[in-house]
């Protein structure tokens, strides 16, 4: 019953927008679904780093570090950045839609999740309420951010496929460029709210 009520609250989280679907989506029109999948599978292994680093304590020393935490969070705000002011610069007539899947989009994907410390915060916040009493904390961590990881790959490659069927529509011109612009300004608005509201 912990783990069905924790996959509840997970996949309620997991289906609200953030920077992780946005990728997976722009990723998808952009090249593919394979480097999509790719993206996807970095962002989960992003969860799962978290959720380690929160089973064994790491994520709570990061929660009473303000230093700590408040580098990881400006790294994070910083690659977001780089992420929506590339796109937004991008030109019009670029078309990258052909280049080959790589480790590039994985590294893209475990980037926007191991350098966004409100991840962590989140696992130390949440996981311990889901952790049977006397039960051994590293490894129930590691269960629920499993069953969150699975979701999230699940609904990402949702995503992907949605958005790699719709490609032949979502890949003209004047709707990749509008995509870029959305995109770009969405990553722009998350690197400041992760900078500016700790």
């Amino acid at each position: 019953m912990t783990v069905l009520t924790f996959a509840g609250v997970a996949a309620l989280l997991t289906l609200m927008p953030g920077p992780d679907s946005l990728l997976v989506l722009r990723t998808a029109v952009a090249h593919g679904r394979r480097p999509a999948l790719l993206a996807a599978l970095g962002i989960q292994t992003g969860c799962l780093w978290w959720g380690a680093a929160a089973g064994l304590g790491l994520s709570a020393v990061l929660a009473a570090s303000q230093t700590l935490y408040t580098a990881v969070r400006w790294a994070g705000a910083c690659y977001l950045l780089y992420l929506g002011v590339r796109l937004l610069l991008q030109r019009a007539d670029a078309d990258d839609a052909v280049e080959p899947p790589g480790r590039r989009h994985f590294l893209r994907g475990l980037l926007t999740n191991a350098l966004n410390p409100k991840v962590g915060v989140f696992y130390v916040s949440l996981l311990p309420q889901f952790v049977p009493h006397d039960a051994p904390v590293a490894a129930w961590s590691l269960l629920l951010t499993g069953v969150h990881v699975a979701e999230g790959l699940l609904w990402c490659t949702a995503i992907a496929v949605l958005a790699d069927r719709l490609g032949h529509w979502l890949r003209r011109r004047s709707l990749r460029r509008a995509l870029d612009r959305l995109s770009g300004t969405a990553f722009v608005a998350f690197a400041a709210r992760l900078a500016l509201h700790p």
